[in-house]
């Protein structure tokens, strides 16, 4: 219990100075605005918005339900308001929790030695993590993590207790792993491929069967009791997913092009090449964390269109290294096979299994003529007459540490639905579990290997872990706050970095300085409509008034569905005189439909205002007349004084 007890208080440690960060990037549309948060809103509604606080069925939704985030969140409202520290602390206390319970599986897979301790110091100071502790939306991969590896370990548990215990215990684990794969789900999407994880521990570690000897199970009678967990997780993760997919309206998300620019490629090969190059990037950001952004969209990573690009040859080389330990650790049946545990050999021969991890384990060596199908009993336990071990071996932890990593960013790949990012660093939070475990049964091999190499092996890893907590600290300083975040993500993403850094610079006044900001943005990304429309804001502002209205004219242009443009063309028309074009402006505001729309309120607002300056032009014309529009939106009073409700039927 001391490593895990470390390993929790250096992953506190190295988060302590995000206690006193501002809210960022993202915080700002989950937290502020987020009317489900409020006392006043009834807690049901976070079982029927996404995460954003839309309606999920709403064809503008992100279709992101996560509705233990947004109770852990409505909760820190409940508490201190919107003040950032408490939000900041339960998002460090979680990372702390989920390296625990980490530091256990790694102790299971591993031992009790330095190479759990290792695995578990990885994760707790691997600088990926930064987004999701220091950012307080990445709370969702927290809350998901930690029920995942909840789950795990419930069904290691269940594993190593069969044969040995009454059907009301085992029943007992396997329904809390269930139970807990569904809150990870209820937290995130992805907590539902923990299902995967398990059935992988199942057949891999508990089991060690091999690629070859898998396709046996289908066949052996003996092996019953394993086709029927692997089955139930299976039915289990459907039922889950189809309930999540009725639940959201049975339509996928709509993502704009800057979201996920391959995505919306019409070059089957462009799609292809980029698609299968992104997992090769993830993989480099948990390898060499040197380049990190609060925000990958966008051109950050330009599409590969054509066969002769550079960056393919590190795409085969990625997956040339995937198959490589796949086949060590799904295929590969050695000869005389070790137990490496803490640099020994350990053998037990013919006896109850002592192991502290309470599982049961067999091996056998090439020169028995006995198949996994004749070692495995009727309940799927190994014989007390084989050879058993109180660990797995190296190929066994080396398979369901690729599975690990994997199966969790399955759902990041585009693979069966396009996703709303290119790179999301958040989203390695979950995967990183398998690298961490893969580093260090790698090391541990090495050191057992070649014993000469042993005193550089754990020097290295020392000097591993000590530059993955500085880069970890140095980078918390960019999430202190907004200002210093984009400024860190002008190399990776400049145009959305220099965007978000004017509207900030706007906040402080310093309008010189928002101006050039909104000014380089566009000249990295010409047809932003977000920030056309800003610049123009700025420049209304600053009374330039024929300047801002070519801005906002751009900004339509870009997004014809954007009515905050419309409603401050109107009103800069309404200023000029022109009042017939003003009048023409928010007719057509008003008929802009919210569907497929990111956010329906702001827009529902703007629209609100454009009928409310509609209508006190009509009135300053002497036109008293009020037009009714059927439907929900102009049902009971008026949201703004004096309001009228204009019909889109007749102003088509």
């Amino acid at each position: 219990m001391f490593a895990e007890l470390l390993c929790g208080a250096a992953a506190l440690v190295l988060y302590v100075n995000t206690l006193g960060a501002d809210f960022c990037y993202d915080d700002s549309r989950a937290i502020k605005t987020n009317q489900d948060l409020l006392p006043e809103t009834p807690w049901t509604n976070i079982f029927y918005d996404d995460f954003w606080g839309t309606l999920l069925t709403h064809s503008g939704s992100h279709k992101s339900y996560r509705p233990l985030c947004t109770l852990s969140f409505r909760l820190n409202y409940a508490v201190g308001g919107l003040e950032p520290w408490g939000y900041h602390a339960v998002n460090v206390a979680l990372h702390g929790a989920v390296t625990v319970l980490f530091t256990s599986l790694a102790r299971l897979l591993l031992g009790g030695g330095p190479w759990s301790l290792l695995a578990g110091l990885l994760f707790a100071s691997h600088p990926v993590h930064t987004e999701a502790v220091a950012g307080v939306v990445g709370r969702a991969d927290e809350g998901a993590a930690l029920f995942f590896l909840l789950s795990l370990l419930c069904y290691v548990r269940h594993c190593g207790l069969r044969g040995r215990a009454g059907p009301w215990r085992l029943a007992a684990w396997l329904l809390s792993s269930l139970a807990c794969a569904a809150c990870s789900m209820l937290w995130k999407e992805l907590g539902v491929t923990v299902l995967a994880v398990a059935a992988l521990y199942d057949v891999c570690v508990f089991h060690r069967l091999k690629l070859r000897q898998t396709i046996l199970l289908l066949y052996k009678r003996r092996n019953q009791q394993l086709r029927l967990n692997v089955l139930l997780l299976a039915v289990w993760g459907v039922v889950l997913l189809a309930c999540r997919f009725s639940w959201m309206g049975n339509k996928p998300p709509n993502f704009s092009n800057s979201d996920n620019p391959a995505a919306d490629s019409p070059s089957l090969l462009a799609r292809t090449l980029t698609f299968f190059h992104l997992p090769a990037v993830n993989f480099w950001l948990l390898l060499c964390p040197d380049t990190l952004s609060f925000d990958w969209s966008m051109d950050a990573l330009p599409l590969i269109r054509s066969l002769a690009d550079w960056r393919n040859v590190h795409t085969v080389l990625f997956y040339l290294g995937l198959l490589l330990l796949g086949w060590f650790g799904l295929w590969m049946h050695s000869a005389a096979r070790t137990k490496e545990t803490n640099g020994k050999s350990h053998h037990h021969i013919n006896g109850r299994n002592g192991n502290s991890n309470g599982h049961s384990y067999h091996e056998h060596t090439n020169n028995s003529h006995t198949d996994t199908n004749t070692i495995l009993t009727q309940n799927g336990t190994s014989s007390l007459s084989e050879r058993r071990t109180s660990l797995p071996t190296t190929d066994n932890v080396v398979a369901f540490s690729l599975g690990l990593l994997a199966v969790p960013f399955l759902p990041a790949t585009n693979l069966f639905f396009y996703v709303g990012f290119v790179i999301a660093e958040r989203v390695l939070y979950i995967p990183s579990m398998g690298f961490c475990l893969l580093v260090a049964v790698g090391l541990r091999s090495l050191c057992v290997r070649r014993r000469s190499c042993r005193r550089l092996v754990l020097l290295c890893s020392g000097a591993l872990l000590l530059l993955f907590g500085m880069k970890t600290v140095v980078r918390n300083q960019d999430w202190h706050n907004e200002e210093m975040l984009y400024k860190s993500g002008i190399y990776v993403n400049p145009a959305k970095a220099w965007g978000n850094l004017g509207n900030v610079l706007k906040s402080q006044g310093k309008m010189d300085g928002a101006e050039q900001a909104y000014r380089n943005a566009l000249y990295y990304r010409s047809n932003m409509a977000d920030m056309l429309y800003n610049l123009g804001l700025l420049l209304q502002e600053s009374n330039k008034f024929s300047e801002a209205l070519r801005y906002y004219k751009l900004a339509i242009g870009s997004r014809p569905t954007l009515a905050s443009a419309y409603l401050n063309t109107g009103i800069i028309l309404m200023n000029q005189g022109r009042l017939d074009e003003a009048k023409r402006t928010f007719l057509t505001c008003a008929d802009i439909p919210d569907e497929n729309l990111k956010d329906p309120h702001a827009h529902k607002s703007s629209v609100t205002s454009c009928l409310y300056n509609l209508g006190k032009l009509l009135h300053e014309q002497g036109q008293q007349e009020v037009w009714h529009r059927t439907g929900p939106d102009c049902t009971g009073p008026p949201s703004a004084p004096n309001m009228l409700c204009v019909s889109t039927e007749s102003h088509n």
